[in-house]
């Protein structure tokens, strides 16, 4: 059986060569920085954490964002053995082991089992199918961790008994605070050293690390190692050594005119100017920005803006995106200047972003809505419901389209999607009148 997880002393003699951010990974509640929609005082997992009754479950976000430190921490925090596995490395058997040290020291010595297994997302269905009798009778409490969207990228029976928490990436004052904390720390971090950081250099890797704390952490680790002293011992991490260090250089404007820069992006985009466009997403790529956020924002746009006047835009965005991976800089700029042309020439319509909010204020003010009967799985229906299901129309029966109730009892008549008439939208309103659709 593995120890309880596997707590580092400080003091031990490897801890000169362990990187910053395992030396600076936090041990305990009161040491973890960010997340607090998840980790705020009182919230559901900070009171199961503290009481020692986790469930399974999954923490779900980009890398470098605090979901295997806090995995760790629900491991110093629990009375129960604590074993760590990563679904790259880790195969069925490995699984099995875990499993049956688990029965076994549940029933000798009535200790619960935590199961931290890395890359999650990676297990094949074997891989999850061997772990999920186990999570079902408890003998094991499982906590995934993934990058990746576990809806879409995990086995659904392992996600229907887990509680899934969504990390977030981490903000710029987050990861300054803890920089500064890896500065002056004397155990973990540089405090017994004589050493300046500037203010700039704190600033610049925390706007470039993307959220991502261990690549804040690696950036001021390598200025430190790198950065010789001064004649009187004195190291100084100036706003060049943290260009270096991150391999990103510093935006050429200040953080107000950034966003002014990427709010003209964005309008620019919406309002058709071709130009104006271009000009500010390579202001912004020039200045230091990372292409992939104009991309993000260009993605936005093509489906807010353009939406159904021409679906094509979120298409050539998205190849556009494809494209720039697999070029890189600087031939990848050349698909996404293309398709930034594109989602300007092209017609607008919001009626997408309207259709999603007003169904979205639907579904959330109609919880308690029921699904018309002919709409239902008939499957585990009694004879009656099979009656009133029975009463569905297979739309291929009458020629592609049949009228019928869709929506629940409580929202009959309401229109989300009202088509406005620009673009390929002028074909979605004939086909519509054709089928004798209104509005």
């Amino acid at each position: 059986m593995y120890d309880l997880f596997d707590t580092i002393n400080d003091n031990r003699e490897d801890n000169r060569v362990r990187p910053l951010a395992d030396r600076m990974r936090p041990t305990s509640l009161r040491e973890f920085l960010g997340q607090s929609h998840i980790c705020e005082e009182n919230s559901l997992l900070r009171r199961a954490i503290s009481l020692d009754r986790v469930g399974s479950c999954i923490f779900w976000g980009p890398p470098g964002t605090g979901k295997t430190t806090l995995a760790n921490i629900i491991a110093n925090s629990t009375s129960g053995n604590f074993v760590k596995l990563n679904a790259v490395s880790s195969g069925v058997s490995d699984v099995k082991k875990a499993i049956e040290d688990a029965k076994e020291s549940l029933k000798l010595y009535s200790k619960k089992t935590y199961l931290l297994l890395d890359e999650c997302h990676r297990f094949s269905k074997t891989q999850s199918d061997s772990l999920l009798p186990a999570i079902e009778q408890g003998t094991i409490i499982f906590i995934g961790s993934t990058t990746e969207n576990p809806y879409a990228a995990m086995t659904p029976a392992i996600v229907s008994r887990c509680s899934v928490f969504e990390f977030k990436k981490l903000d710029k004052e987050t990861i300054k605070a803890a920089l500064n904390r890896a500065i002056s720390d004397k155990k973990r971090g540089y405090g017994e050293l004589d050493l300046e950081v500037q203010d700039a250099a704190i600033e610049h890797i925390s706007l470039m690390s993307g959220g991502d704390l261990r690549t804040a952490y690696n950036a001021l680790e390598l200025a430190v190692l790198t950065t010789p002293p001064s004649a009187d011992g004195k190291t100084v991490i100036t706003l060049k050594d943290a260009e270096q260090s991150i391999q990103k250089k510093a935006l050429s404007y200040d953080e107000d005119s950034y966003y002014d820069i990427i709010s003209a992006f964005c309008k620019s985009l919406r309002g058709s100017d071709s130009d104006a466009a271009l000009y500010y997403a390579h202001r912004l790529i020039s200045g230091g920005c990372d292409p992939l956020l104009v991309f993000r924002r260009l993605l936005a746009h093509s489906a807010e803006d353009v939406g159904m006047a021409d679906p094509n835009a979120l298409v050539v965005a998205t190849s556009a995106l494809t494209a720039f991976t697999h070029m890189g800089l600087p031939e990848g700029l050349l698909p996404l200047s293309e398709a930034i042309i594109y989602v300007c020439e092209a017609p607008k319509s919001n009626s997408v972003v309207i259709a999603m909010d007003e169904a979205k204020a639907a579904a959330e003010s109609h919880l308690d809505d029921t699904v018309p009967h002919h709409l239902r799985n008939p499957v585990y229906m009694d004879k009656e419901s099979k009656k009133l299901s029975a009463k569905y129309k297979y739309p291929h029966d009458y020629g592609g389209y049949v009228e019928q109730q869709y929506l629940p009892d409580s929202l009959v008549g309401s229109k989300f999607y009202r088509p406005k008439g620009a673009g390929y939208e002028k074909t979605v309103l004939k086909i519509r009148q054709e089928k004798g659709i209104k509005g």
